[in-house]
């Protein structure tokens, strides 16, 4: 394709409608705005197409402002028929390929981040299809009571959400930890399902490196996100910087419950 985002994917689009393969192609996620009117057209046209957008966050580190995605994962999900999934470990990242495989009919966006991810435990694998299911409840960090809040999570920053359970967890506070790993896929599941997954009620904050905007229709009572552009220094300085710490994300929780 040469270093061409828009082409890359119109090419794309081309050799889907040809048939026979299925076409994947591998940019930065903040580029996506160069491809995004090809990608609107494999959503239009209903084309399986898979893009794998990588570098998706100020996790990136130093290339700065111009590479860090900060409203392109809100900018794609806004795209009709597109599936948009950020997978958090290898188990998400395998059932969101599958699902991508197994969608003829619509495209889908991988953002996947450039820092390795340690795989996060879970019970099964059969809800993460679903594109958000109950990661971690309360008694695995030992309070055993019902939840008092929901941590809803995305990409890199469900290990954040773990931390952060953990750290509640000494001080008797029972937090829900939800990966969300595809808004998209959540959005077409029953009403029943949702409400399994967040419960009616109970305090929501989401966890997310970019705009908070396509949160607040969760009903969070907060969102920990970036608003602004990013900014060029090591990742781990950065994720400081911007208040993506397990106790930052644990203070926003006590500050919504008190």
């Amino acid at each position: 394709y040469g270093v061409r985002e828009f082409g890359m994917a119109a090419i794309m689009n081309g050799i889907a409608l040809h048939g026979g393969y299925i076409p994947y192609g591998g940019p930065f996620l903040t580029f996506s705005d160069y491809s995004r009117n090809a990608n609107r057209m494999a959503a239009l046209m209903k084309r399986r197409v898979v893009h794998v957008f990588t570098h998706d966050s100020i996790g990136l580190g130093e290339d700065g402002p111009t590479h860090q995605s900060i409203e392109h994962a809100a900018s794609l999900r806004l795209i009709p028929n597109l599936d948009v999934w950020r997978p958090c470990d290898t188990a998400e990242t395998a059932v969101a390929w599958a699902v991508a495989l197994q969608n003829v009919n619509r495209p889908t966006a991988l953002l996947l981040s450039r820092q390795n991810l340690p795989y996060a435990p879970k019970a099964g694998l059969e809800d993460i299809s679903k594109g958000a299911y109950v990661l971690a409840e309360p008694g695995e960090v030992g309070v055993n009571k019902k939840p008092q809040a929901v941590i809803i999570a995305t990409g890199s920053e469900v290990q954040l959400a773990l931390k952060a359970q953990e750290q509640l967890a000494q001080q008797n506070i029972a937090v829900r930890v939800v990966s969300m790993p595809s808004t998209t896929a959540f959005d077409r599941q029953s009403a029943a399902y949702k409400v399994s997954v967040l419960p009616a009620g109970i305090p929501r904050i989401a966890v997310e490196m970019g705009v908070t905007h396509g949160w607040w229709k969760y009903g969070c009572a907060a969102v920990v996100g970036i608003d602004t552009y990013g900014e060029s220094a090591p990742a781990n300085v950065l994720f400081k910087h911007f208040g993506f710490t397990p106790e930052n994300v644990a203070d926003t929780v006590r500050k919504v419950l008190s």
